[in-house]
């Protein structure tokens, strides 16, 4: 038989990759003792299909072994997934399936124990998908955790049987398996437990053993199509926060009736895709050394870098790896000189996955408690290691880049912005819309022509949306639509002291389709955000100081507003300063469109047609800038409509 643990998924035949697969099932599922990771069992899956796409091993429901109270009928089938190792195929399956731009995804955790439905009376398994196993017997071991509850399981659950990781850190270390030892995981620590009945099981009631029912409803992150790629990393990396085992991340369609609509496979649901971390991950073998770890400063902390002794994943020779976070270097125990496991998560991200299991002989801290560029004092913020000094150089570089980011500056970069502040043009972002074009030239790989551009960019970013203020402030978990959402409740400058409880209960509408539905914004993302625009109080009131802000429109109805011909600038730019006036652009010339903007009044385009036929008012391009660019605005407003600007 081929080796089961150190094959080459590839330069396996069909024959061998089944024999393999059917092997390693056996270990998983009936047995509870696996001998080799989740990703390598992975490799294995997609070799086959390469040969064999409809191969029924890649589309078999499985179930772990458990002493059964009998087989129940489930009312509705619990399948499995349908699996992706890259973003970009997440993206691929997310683009195929939307209806539109701003169709709504939930994201969700992948936990990593035993799925279960509890109807009140009876614990279920999910079987083979159609029916399941009755294991009521272990109710007494379970707490549920689900919206708005923690406490005995004593009311209808849909979701995954496991051990929190505190539980298994704090429990498990104490409790011994019917057999004798220790269980090594909490994934076989939950498929142990289920397998044991009578005498074995009251043993474990005895040493208090606890198993935990997560509601999949519990932690569910709503985000648009439009933001999905935005919000990502940000959603993955307060999953890892979570106190639960898990093995990658689930991504549905939230219109529950059309995710319905798009039906099963034998397999899996249409609706749903499950995101799996993967990687090289060999338990046994350390993959490299951990030489150092460098700190780099973020829009709003600072992140661990490592530098460890140079290995080669999947072709690739890697160096330096995230290392996350602070509470992830506590809770591995992660120290310099240290054995470290590197993973490609999707193949792409290189990240440090685990601690090695040997020690380095003068192990050192990978920790910092001051900031490497100024020297103040860090903060703790919840996992992070932050800088709050408010003259620190570098923090404010980062915050300057994001709002600029946000502000739609493209062209303006963190090297050049970095050489602005070393000469002392650029402190604050107030300092940036005050610079000339003879500040520009100062700086070396500038001429002329690019410094007019330059300066050009920067004016025309001084009229910026309320949102796009919200959104540089850099708040956890808040894009695009989220900021709109709070400002249609809250002007900007009465953000800071709104409440947590004022900001939780904010309503965010989704309309998909025909159906609006309602979610309120909640008490722990209030929170991050409340304290977050404490913290950023004086910099709100900087970026408030320094543009012109369009305030959102939230409920009102807006007069509506069309432009029709070739002008100077780009379509976005006259709509900026549409909506900063009042009105809401649209792309349609209709009898409810209540101004048209024409570069010539006189001209027969389809636009011009119809508004002429219902009546709708018509003026041309300079007569609708005289009107909304003030007195005091000429200046800038010479370089916004393409005028020649005096450089010096």
């Amino acid at each position: 038989m081929t080796d089961v643990i150190n094959f080459t998924a590839e330069r396996l035949s069909e024959a061998e990759l089944v024999e393999l697969i059917e092997y390693h099932n056996r270990r998983y599922w009936e047995l509870g003792e696996p001998e080799i990771s989740d990703s390598r069992y992975d490799e294995l899956m997609r070799a086959l299909a390469k040969f064999d796409p409809e191969h029924p091993l890649l589309t078999a429901v499985y179930a772990p072994a458990v002493a059964s109270l009998g087989s129940v009928r489930l009312t509705e089938p619990m399948l499995s997934l349908n699996k992706a190792y890259s973003f970009e195929k997440i993206l691929d399956w997310a683009q195929k399936i939307k209806r539109f731009a701003n169709e709504l995804f939930l994201i969700e955790p992948k936990y990593d124990g035993i799925s279960v439905c509890f109807d009140g009376k009876t614990l279920i398994t999910r079987g083979a998908g159609e029916e399941g196993e009755d294991i009521s017997d272990k109710i007494e071991l379970i707490e549920l955790e689900t919206k708005n509850y923690v406490g005995k399981l004593n009311q209808p659950a849909r979701g995954e049987l496991l051990i929190r990781n505190d539980d298994f850190h704090n429990i498990y270390s104490r409790i011994v398996k019917s057999g004798g030892g220790h269980y090594k995981n909490s994934r076989n620590a939950v498929g142990g437990i289920v397998g044991l009945k009578d005498t074995a099981l009251e043993m474990m009631k005895l040493q208090k053993a606890k198993l935990t029912l997560v509601d999949y409803s519990l932690i569910s992150y709503p985000v648009n199509f439009d933001e999905l790629k935005e919000q990502w990393e940000d959603i993955l990396s307060q999953l890892r926060e979570l106190p639960y085992p898990q093995d990658g991340v689930v991504i549905k369609i939230a219109d529950e009736n059309y995710a319905h609509s798009l039906g099963n496979t034998a397999h899996h649901p249409r609706g749903a895709i499950a995101y799996k971390f993967g990687g090289d991950e060999d338990e046994d073998t350390p993959n490299t050394i951990l030489r150092n770890v460098e700190w780099t400063a973020g829009k709003n902390c600072l992140t661990p870098v490592a530098t460890f002794d140079p290995l080669d994943i999947t072709g690739t020779t890697i160096k330096r790896a995230t290392l996350h976070n602070a509470k992830f270097i506590e809770t591995n125990d992660i120290q310099i000189g240290d054995a470290i496991r590197v993973i490609r998560a999707g193949d792409v991200i290189p990240k440090i996955s685990a601690r090695g299991k040997v020690n380095g002989k003068d192990r050192t801290s990978a920790l910092i408690s001051h900031c490497p560029f100024c020297n103040s004092k860090l903060v703790r913020k919840g996992p992070e290691l932050c800088c709050v000094s408010a003259d620190c150089k570098e923090t404010i570089l980062q915050r300057l880049l994001a709002a600029i980011r946000n502000f739609g500056i493209e062209h303006l970069g963190e090297p050049t912005l970095r050489k602005m502040m070393e000469i002392g043009r650029v402190r604050h972002l107030g300092d940036l819309f005050e610079l000339t074009a003879k500040d520009i030239l100062q700086l070396e790989g500038f001429a002329t022509k690019s410094a007019a551009n330059l300066i050009e960019e920067i004016q025309k970013a001084r009229i910026v949306n309320d949102y796009q203020v919200l959104a540089a402030l850099n708040l956890p978990a808040v894009g695009i639509n989220i900021a709109k959402a709070i400002l249609t409740h809250f002007s900007l400058q009465e953000l800071p002291n709104v409440t947590v409880e004022q900001l939780a209960a904010i309503q965010m509408s989704h309309k998909i389709g025909q159906k609006e539905s309602f979610r309120v914004l909640g008490m722990i993302r209030a929170k991050a955000i409340h304290q977050e625009l404490v913290l950023n109080t004086v910099f709100l009131e900087e970026l408030l100081s320094a543009v012109k802000v369009i305030r959102s429109a939230g409920g009102e109805k807006l007069p509506t507003i069309c432009f029709t011909g070739k002008m100077p600038e780009k379509r976005s730019f006259y709509e900026k300063l549409a909506r900063s006036a009042g009105y809401e652009p649209v792309s349609e010339a209709n009898s409810s469109l209540g101004l048209l903007v024409a570069m010539d009044v006189n001209e027969n385009s389809t636009k011009l047609k119809n508004a002429r036929k219902n009546n709708v008012k018509i003026v041309s391009l300079d007569e609708f800038l005289k009107e909304i660019v003030p007195a005091e605005d000429n200046a800038a407003s010479q370089v916004e409509v393409g005028e020649t600007m005096d450089l010096f």
